[in-house]
């Protein structure tokens, strides 16, 4: 009996949502708030953790809004901003610019809800729903080809709670 093929890793996707931020107010629009002292105990504690685990080839997308930019910051590694994973994109555009499912090496998307929830379920459930992404936390898919079978394979949840 012929052996199955040996499991292709084609793309790693990881979802890290904004740690915690300051509320919105009439005088601080939304896209200016910042991270608090807790938002940025999270990121460097979740930073610390991803500097640890991340792939040598990885490409990373940040929303334009502050609090993002300043998690993405506690990694020190260069990022790009991507309106495309802004606050209120679509989960389809936001797949796109990283390069879903074809984008060789690993992405990572630094951005917000309810977009990255959405982009969770419509990965593992083939459609999107409103699945909640904690603060600070993360998601980690790959994309593989097994035999003839593309998979959409989570690798791993964590939340800046359990480091």
């Amino acid at each position: 009996m012929p052996r199955p093929q040996t499991t292709e890793k084609t793309m790693d996707l990881i979802l890290w949502r904004h740690a915690e931020a300051e509320e919105a107010t009439a005088k601080l629009p939304d896209a200016k708030r910042r991270l608090t002292a807790r938002g940025e105990k999270q990121a460097r504690q979740m930073a610390h953790w991803l500097r640890q685990h991340l792939p040598r080839k990885l490409r990373i997308l940040v929303s334009p809004a502050e609090r993002t930019q300043m998690t993405a910051h506690a990694l020190g590694m260069p990022f790009e901003v991507e309106r495309k994973i802004g606050i209120g994109a679509d989960a389809a555009d936001a797949l796109a610019a990283a390069g879903w499912p074809d984008h060789g090496g690993a992405v990572l998307l630094v951005g917000h809800q309810p977009t990255l929830g959405r982009i969770a379920a419509l990965l593992l459930s083939g459609q999107e729903a409103d699945w909640t992404v904690k603060k600070g936390g993360l998601w980690w898919f790959s994309n593989r080809v097994r035999g003839d079978e593309t998979q959409t394979v989570l690798r791993g949840v964590v939340g800046p709670d359990l480091l």
